[in-house]
């Protein structure tokens, strides 16, 4: 057993290969590098901002203050650990694995899914969009996220459409059968739905795969150590699980979890038969998922810290939108930039980034990235705060909040 998938891989004989490492631009090559494509960009996505963010945003317990509570780059780096060996084993691109999976959460909302669902009724209501987080990654790396060039000019990510397919394909439920890489190559930016379409490749196949396997007994843990879920609750579960579907579980935690479901993973697929859990294990996955959503996501203890994002994260929004007044924006800010410094001295530095507003020749000196904002359509506005705001870690977005209401 081992190396099942290894004339499967993405490699350069591979007959998707040459769509594989196709990006939206030419980046700038280097001299004697010896990186190969999915290197590059596994370095150009831990060198961003948007990957350093990650570090105080949320995974499940917002902004707490126990360190030893699972963040958002903490999750990312369980799936690139998990990804690179389950990849590894079964004779996978591990190259291309970290790289998807070291990038597949950036530009997550504040205040884990509870951002997300506040940005994305907000999206609905005043632009009629949808607003989901791995779409909102793919915009990210696409059109957010910057480097500077040799030229010192900020330039964007331009990532292989490997990886680019990966990080808007991760999300969403595994299917009850297998996971079969799709043979179509479309524009990624047209997809409308989580789980829409399976990966292109294999390897995006293990991180979707990995994500589900990274986090679930890492939940378990954070709940046990902030006393949501208590040991005598681990018992019961276990017993449940034995009464309900007929499965002896010896411990639920991270380590154990995360290593009977990867080499259960691994025994179970081959190209054949696609990317798969035995039965067994995919009703335990399942009965663990369906049990963390009652018992600690949607716990009552959360309710408040859910309504006190939803409070930080709309007077965020209010507040810049109260500036917008097409090309009088900019002047608008400045005039109130001594009421909230924090806020505005970096949503101005965006604005003028992102838009096609002009502030004395600045996007000339600096960027070299994409216009993505007419400053004068009021929805290119709005979808400029969203993106700022998703943007933000849960800190930022607490100390603003401070800011906006100290008198």
């Amino acid at each position: 057993m081992g190396k099942e998938f290894f004339k499967v891989r993405m490699f350069e004989g591979n007959a998707k290969w040459s769509e594989s490492v196709k990006r939206n631009e030419l980046i700038y090559s280097r001299d004697k590098d010896i990186r190969n494509e999915f290197m590059r960009d596994y370095n150009r996505i831990i060198h961003c901002t948007a990957y350093r963010r990650l570090k105080h945003k949320t995974q499940v317990f917002f902004a707490t203050q126990n360190d030893h509570i699972c963040t958002r780059i903490e999750h990312v780096n369980h799936v690139a650990s998990v990804s690179y060996t389950l990849a590894h084993f079964l004779g996978l691109n591990t190259q291309l694995t970290s790289a998807i999976a070291i990038g597949h959460d950036l530009g997550h909302a504040p205040f884990g899914h509870t951002g997300e669902d506040i940005l994305k009724e907000t999206a609905k209501d005043k632009l009629g969009e949808k607003f989901w987080h791995e779409k909102n990654s793919l915009r990210f790396v696409d059109k957010i996220e910057t480097l500077q060039s040799p030229e010192a000019k900020e330039e964007n990510l331009n990532l292989t459409y490997a990886v680019r397919d990966g990080i808007i394909c991760h999300c969403g439920e595994v299917d009850d059968n297998k996971i079969i890489p799709r043979d179509v190559v479309f524009d990624l930016e047209t997809m409308e739905k989580a789980s829409q379409t399976a990966p292109f490749t294999w390897e995006g196949c293990i991180v979707k795969i990995a994500d589900k396997i990274a986090f679930l007994g890492r939940d378990f843990e954070d709940a046990l150590e902030l006393n949501i879920l208590s040991l005598d609750d681990f018992e019961q579960l276990k017993m449940d699980i034995k009464k309900d579907i007929g499965y002896d579980i010896k411990s639920i935690n991270n380590t154990v979890l995360m290593h009977n479901f990867m080499i259960d993973l691994c025994e179970s697929s081959n190209p054949e038969k696609g990317i798969m859990f035995s039965k067994k294990n995919l009703e335990i996955m399942k009965y663990l998922k369906k049990y963390s959503y009652e018992n600690i996501y949607n716990h009552k203890r959360l309710n408040t810290f859910k309504n006190y994002a939803e409070l930080i994260i709309n007077s965020i929004y209010d507040t810049l939108i109260d500036f917008y007044d097409k090309e009088k924006t900019l002047s608008n800010i400045d005039e109130n930039y001594n009421l909230y410094p924090t806020l505005l001295n970096e949503y101005r530095r965006w604005l003028v980034k992102y838009s096609n507003i002009e502030d004395k020749g600045v996007r000339e000196k600096k960027y070299k990235n994409y216009i993505i904002y007419d400053i004068e359509k009021e929805n290119d506005y709005i979808s400029s705060v969203l993106e700022f705001i998703s943007g933000m870690t849960d800190n930022y977005a607490i100390r603003v909040f401070n800011e906006l209401i100290r008198f």
